[in-house]
């Protein structure tokens, strides 16, 4: 139980506004826009969670060109240094500046970086599977929208102004485009001597470039290695 004055305002609280968003009391439309804005917090999770159990140089190189994107976001702010439409509404939020919106340029560069990604990098032999096909197109169309709904729910929340996340997606898909032929043409070729480097054998970074499905790959080995495991124990216990 707290003690008798604990509790007593000796100073004013402010919330972490970073991941602080706010929507119309009853409005059920803004709270669910407002959870769709989280995206970009949950995606940098994701990554990290990724990088952990996968350990690999093209995610760590995804996630680079993210962070990468969000420092030209802030650089842009602070040349522009426009304000957000309403700020007597939100009076708790990260940044006063608001051109161009980094959660949408944060979504689309993810969303574009991702749609060349499955059509440019995860290519497949000419007689690639109709689900192997329909499977790309069904993400990159769930990819778009989500990009759409957070840019869409920063304007609903009056967080930006359209022209805001308007060009907060062109920035982001244009850096997308950029970090993508960076990573492809300047990168990638390093992967195989950065992967040999001695601190990279030790926290057991790979390098996976040259494997067209990495999932369908580690699939087959792992069942493989599996099944070549129990035949070696069936064989002892006879």
């Amino acid at each position: 139980m707290a003690a008798v004055g604990e509790c007593s305002l000796g100073v004013p609280w402010t919330p972490v506004s970073l991941t602080h968003v706010e929507y119309p009391a009853g409005d059920f439309t803004g709270q669910l826009l407002a959870c769709v804005s989280l995206g970009p917090i949950f995606i940098i999770v994701g990554f990290v969670t990724l990088i952990v159990f996968k350990r690999e140089l093209h995610t760590i190189s995804f996630l680079a060109g993210l962070l990468v994107n969000e420092g030209v976001n802030w650089l842009i702010k602070s040349i522009i240094q426009e304000p957000r439409p309403c700020t007597e509404i939100h009076t708790s939020v990260y940044s006063k500046n608001a051109m161009p919106s980094s959660h949408s340029q944060f979504m689309w560069f993810f969303a574009v970086y991702s749609f060349l990604f499955l059509y440019l990098r995860m290519h497949q032999t000419n007689n690639a599977r109709f689900l192997d096909l329909l499977w790309r197109h069904v993400l990159s169309l769930f990819l778009l929208t989500a990009a759409f709904l957070v840019s869409y729910s920063r304007v609903y929340l009056v967080y930006h102004t359209w022209s805001q996340v308007f060009y907060g997606g062109v920035v982001g898909s244009v850096m997308a485009v950029v970090w993508f032929a960076f990573t492809q043409e300047i990168l990638t070729p390093l992967f195989p001597r950065i992967a040999a480097w001695p601190l990279s054998e030790f926290f057991l970074i790979r390098d996976t470039s040259l494997i067209p499905n990495i999932l369908w790959f580690e699939y087959t080995v792992t069942r493989a290695e599996a099944r070549n495991r129990q035949r070696k124990l069936g064989t002892k216990l006879q």
